[in-house]
């Protein structure tokens, strides 16, 4: 049986190996035999995630047609990645991509900081803001208004409180997207939701298409769900989705499921056009996939004048295709564990019935809070406290990394919380370990990505702003210096290698 999930055709991949060739090398640079060149270039794209762990490579004549080479320099260049641990070949069933099995996805980064560190270490790793008073404990307040006619039932509520279920189902009308209460479920979080909703559609063993990168969080739930991930590359920057992929990929894996972040992706922090999400929604019904969109960061636009595009359920009138999952937690407070899934009426029914074995339902007093918020406007004036804060914070950032880490790369997202950072030829593993110890937290981009691959990328959050951000990026640079001078890291420390 062939171990790949997906395929790199031969002019996809000279086309990302050419891009490669394009970028400066320095003065200094050797050329290396041209074999070892090709096995560097491809090493780099599984590394970054641009090309997927257990995607299928071309066959060597058929690659060394398309970059016109001799197929000796391509034989020499797959046995090189054979040897490392990036390539693994079956007879009959070809070569796949692979990341060794001495590197292993780092095990820090998005876990919260202990409160007794937050004096010490600056941390980047959860995208995360404080929550937006005075408004939190006005709806609490205002949820203990209204909290005594509950008290005197039993407090589960499967389904979530009818007020509550109302209320969302209006705001999506208002989007233009009609919505009954019967199609919404409050749950725990979002990831309560997407773990309701794998569990019940995706059994152990089962394909679920993700793009890679995606939020980490997400992808440990599925894995421990026992689910084969499926990546499908992100284009460059803030480009997104690219849908000939997509399309393939939904066709040739037949995923049950597929996961996507069509607003602010975390953690590239693109934004898909309504062209995207038609085509993506197309292709998600044509393969049979049931397409799990994630809406937590939907609003966060944080340039004046964005106009997001229509929710992605808003093409699937039918509702037989989209799933949507939102949340309280990016958009309000994280603190704020509420949760919910707009879908068609027979699978919240499901979901509901499924929760009897899971956690019975949402706590009754957040779940009045959030719908204090809905309902009186504080909800649109706590956003707007968010978005500034943001904002701010992105600004103060971006700025601050510009000074003092002028190699890196990025592009500034116009909402959502994240940027997306190459750290100029740095490995990221090693330098959220070393950041660490220099007082700054952050995420490797492996954690990102399926396998080991974005070990070139860390995620950096707008979670602090002014002289802190100013500070962080200072700290970041010293970790730098020290991990492409080699300090700290031992024979085993994660290769740096240079774009």
């Amino acid at each position: 049986m062939a171990q790949w999930t997906s395929a790199v055709g031969s002019p996809q991949l000279a086309r990302l190996l050419g891009s490669q060739q394009a970028r400066p090398a320095g003065p200094a640079a050797r050329r290396p035999p041209a074999y070892r060149a090709l096995a560097d270039g491809i090493r780099l794209l599984v590394l970054e995630g641009r090309v997927p762990v257990a995607a299928r490579l071309p066959a060597e004549r058929e690659l060394a047609l398309a970059l016109s080479v001799s197929r000796t320099t391509v034989a020499a260049a797959y046995e090189e990645l054979r040897t490392e641990g990036f390539l693994e070949s079956r007879r009959g069933a070809g070569s796949w991509t692979a990341v060794p099995a001495g590197n292993p996805l780092p095990a820090r980064g998005l876990e919260p900081l202990p409160p007794e560190a937050l004096g010490s270490v600056i941390d980047l790793g959860c995208a995360a803001l404080p929550a937006p008073e005075p408004w939190l404990t006005r709806a609490v307040q205002g949820a203990l208004e209204e909290l005594p006619p509950y008290a005197h039932t039993h407090g589960d509520y499967p389904a979530g409180l009818p007020a509550l279920r109302e209320m969302l189902a209006e705001r999506y009308t208002a989007r233009g997207v009609p919505t009954m209460p019967e199609q919404i479920m409050v749950t725990t979080g979002a990831m309560g939701a997407i773990d309701a909703i794998c569990h019940l559609f995706s059994g152990r063993g089962e394909r679920i298409a993700v793009e890679s990168p995606s939020y980490a969080n997400i992808l440990q739930l599925m894995r421990e769900a026992g689910a084969r991930l499926v990546p499908v590359a992100m284009a460059e920057g803030l480009a997104g989705w690219d849908l000939e992929r997509w399309r393939q990929v939904l066709r040739d894996a037949a995923p049950r499921l597929a996961y996507v972040v069509a607003d602010f992706h975390n953690p590239t922090g693109a934004l898909a056009d309504e062209d995207q999400r038609r085509r993506m929604v197309d292709a998600a019904r044509s393969a049979g996939t049931v397409l799990v969109v994630d809406e937590t960061m939907r609003e966060l636009t944080l340039d004046e004048g964005l106009t997001v595009p229509r929710p992605v359920c808003g093409f699937d009138p039918a509702g037989a295709t989209v799933i949507t999952v939102g949340s309280a937690s990016k958009a309000f407070w994280a603190g704020m564990r509420i949760g919910w899934v707009r879908a068609a009426p027979d699978v919240i029914r499901s979901l509901i019935a499924a929760r009897a074995y899971a956690d019975l339902g949402t706590p009754v007093l957040e779940q009045l809070a959030v719908n204090w918020l809905l309902s009186t406007g504080g909800w649109q004036e706590a956003l707007g406290i968010r978005r500034a804060q943001a904002r701010e914070n992105r600004d103060a950032l971006v700025a601050a990394l510009r000074r003092e880490l002028p190699d890196w790369e990025f592009e500034v997202p116009s909402g959502g919380l994240t940027l997306w950072v190459r750290t100029g030829g740095v490995s990221g593993s090693r330098l959220a370990e070393v950041a660490e110890r220099v007082g700054v937290r952050v995420p490797s981009g492996p954690r990102f990505g399926v396998d080991g691959a974005f070990e070139g990328f860390v995620r950096l959050p707008f979670t602090v702003g002014g002289a802190v951000a100013e500070e962080a990026a200072v700290r970041l640079a010293s970790a730098a210096r020290l991990v492409a001078e080699g300090a700290g890291g031992g024979a085993d420390a994660p290769r740096t290698f240079v774009a």
